[in-house]
């Protein structure tokens, strides 16, 4: 009984989809409440955002590129942030941090779970909507307006916030230590906070809609690996996001009201200050309990995204269901007590850093599952490339070269040595950053018809492809190797030192490479733009999958299902069977239509 009940208020819900059509434009595309209309503005938002943070490092790639060169022509653009020819050093590190809190936060948190999880969830767990759709309507209001107040705070006189990504004190705990610590700071840490509210509202919703409204016969074990990723990640966010919420709270305490949380023992130009007590390191601690899961909160959406998107185009079941779920678990439980693997050189006990370098290498487990059966989908398939499935595989090729290098920085006696290098940077924009992007265009790709009911152009995304998968590679290679050879993050200029003149070509190479492949995304803008409105017409199911959200009108309205939501019999990866007729059988097929391909105990399932 207890999972019919669900099913039917749905129904009941269905009785208002004539109201929904009278509905004023403000409300219908605004401030909507539909889970679809609210992917779309996460998604579009999402795009704007990453536009903005692609800028930001062209920009300090200009400056890495050629450090002596004159920047003159960019005074029209960054105005008194160029003196005398030259890019302000302050702002560099300003550059920085903005491109690192927008890249990781508000493109690849918010612009990915926000559009998929909104997307997906209801439709392939068979419900009408979100649980709360006020909730979910706010979850992107509360994500706009602190993106408002982060954009605000880049055109400040002192400039934004300057501390890195990560803004450790006690640089960014005093504002007076340098310009971007002011105002600039202030507003990054109200906009990370009303952030963190928008996720966690969001994260809420997505668990409840899972638990609670899946359709009739949709067990745990029917649900499709992009669902459990997507439920696993609103877990970690639910669990790791306030722990940031706090740091950020005891940041301004220190900051506006004299309390001594993360200060001691400063000096600044030769005045002591009275904060006694506190432990920068303790920041550390409370941001990288957020920042690690937050990896995997980046990454495990794409992750099942791309495990739908290589079954269904492989037209292969999934290899491994049950061990892909088991990984995911694995990942999740793991995430949470590896983030000192972060924090190496702060001094800490050796014998500390050896039980996070054990958990952090044990990560790699449950990761080489993913990857093996990824690779064993894969494996004699009858592969069609399509766009969606070019980027998943791009997705796991990224992922094995950027894991490969996580293995060398989790050895704590490696990591110490290059912690400060570039080849960190190298590493975690490859595993993370680039293959998340990859996850991110392979969803676009792949759903696009039922966001919109029109495809996306296949040659302009065979363009996107093979310019972006090559042009992430170009720029983060080269980067490991002048990483290794001791070049440090950070440095506005390494003119200063003569050891390091010989990387020039070599960074000249890697900017060239940067600038190119961040151009080749509006090969991809104009492409969605496009053919939101004048790409090819989508048929019902464009890709013969086999998941509940094709068994929908090709532009699904209010609601969903015009009629009954479809029960569930089977799992989502009966592709390919024996003995069928077709070489996928969607899940509402019941085993009574498919006898002539069931399995002895699928007969006794009716």
């Amino acid at each position: 009984m207890g999972v019919t009940e669900p099913h039917t208020t749905h129904d009941e819900h269905a009785l208002h989809d004539d109201h929904h059509h009278d509905q004023h434009w403000l409300f219908k595309y605004v401030f909507s409440t539909d889970h679809k209309v609210i992917a779309k503005q996460f998604l579009i938002t999402g795009i704007f955002w990453a536009i903005l943070g692609g800028t930001l490092s062209s920009l300090f790639r200009l400056q890495l590129g050629w450090p002596e060169s004159t920047m003159e022509w960019l005074t029209p653009v960054l105005g008194k942030w160029v003196e005398a020819g030259k890019l302000n050093p302050e702002f560099y590190l300003a550059l920085v941090t903005m491109h690192g809190t927008i890249m990781v936060f508000f493109v690849l948190t918010a612009g990915l779970s926000g559009t998929f999880s909104n997307f997906l969830i209801p439709l392939q767990v068979g419900a009408r909507d979100m649980a709360s759709g006020f909730m979910n309507m706010l979850s992107y209001w509360f994500f706009f307006i602190s993106g408002l107040i982060m954009f605000i705070s880049i055109f400040l006189e002192t400039g934004p916030a300057a501390a890195g990504w990560t803004i450790y004190p006690p640089l960014s705990a005093l504002p007076q230590a340098i310009p971007g610590s002011g105002l600039g700071m202030t507003l990054w840490l109200v906009s990370m906070a009303l952030f963190i509210v928008s996720q966690l509202l969001g994260g809420v919703n997505y668990i409840t809609t899972v638990i609670n409204l899946r359709t009739r016969g949709m067990s745990m074990s029917k649900l499709p690996l992009t669902i459990w990723a997507f439920f696993l990640t609103a877990v970690l966010g639910l669990l790791s996001f306030p722990v940031l919420f706090s740091a950020a709270l005891l940041l301004i305490f220190d900051r506006s009201f004299g309390t001594s949380f993360f200060l001691s023992d400063i000096y600044i130009a030769g005045q002591a200050l009275p904060n006694v007590g506190g432990s920068p390191i303790l920041f550390q601690h409370l941001f990288w309990f957020l920042g690690h899961p937050e990896v995997y909160i980046v990454i495990m959406p794409a992750m099942g995204m791309v495990s739908e998107i290589l079954a269904t185009n492989a037209r292969k079941p999934i290899f491994g269901y049950r061990a892909m779920i088991g990984s995911l678990l694995g990942i999740s439980l793991l995430s949470f007590v590896v983030w000192a693997h972060h924090m190496f050189i702060t001094g800490m006990n050796p014998f500390l850093g050896s039980v996070f370098m054990f958990l952090t290498l044990i990560i790699a487990v449950p990761s080489a599952v993913k990857t093996f059966n990824w690779l064993a989908t894969l494996w004699r398939g009858n592969i069609r490339f399509t766009t969606a499935m070019l980027f998943s595989i791009g997705f796991v090729s990224l992922f094995i070269s950027g894991g490969l290098t996580g293995i060398i920085l989790g050895n704590a006696a490696l990591d110490i040595q290059m912690h400060n290098t570039y080849f960190v940077v190298a590493h975690f924009h490859l595993v993370m950053g680039s293959s998340a992007f990859f996850g991110l265009f392979a969803g676009v790709y792949h759903w696009f018809p039922k966001m919109f009911g029109r495809m996306m152009d296949e040659k302009l995304g065979y363009i996107h492809f093979w310019l972006t998968f090559i042009g992430v590679y170009l720029v983060f290679l080269p980067m490991h190797y002048v990483g290794i050879a001791g070049f440090p993050r950070r440095y506005y200029a390494w003119t200063g030192f003569d050891m390091f003149s010989q990387f020039a070509d070599l960074n000249k190479f890697i900017s060239i490479a940067a600038i190119l492949a961040f151009f080749a995304q509006f090969v991809f803008v104009f492409n969605f733009f496009y053919s939101i409105f004048r790409g090819r017409r989508a048929t019902e199911n464009p890709w013969r999958s086999t998941t509940l959200e094709w068994t929908t009108p090709i532009v699904p309205g209010h609601g969903n299902w015009p009629g009954e939501i479809p029960a569930v019999y089977r799992w989502p990866y009966d592709y390919s069977k024996p003995g069928a007729e077709e070489d996928f059988i969607p899940q509402n097929v019941p085993y009574s239509k498919t006898t002539s391909s069931n399995l002895p105990y699928e007969n006794e399932n009716e």
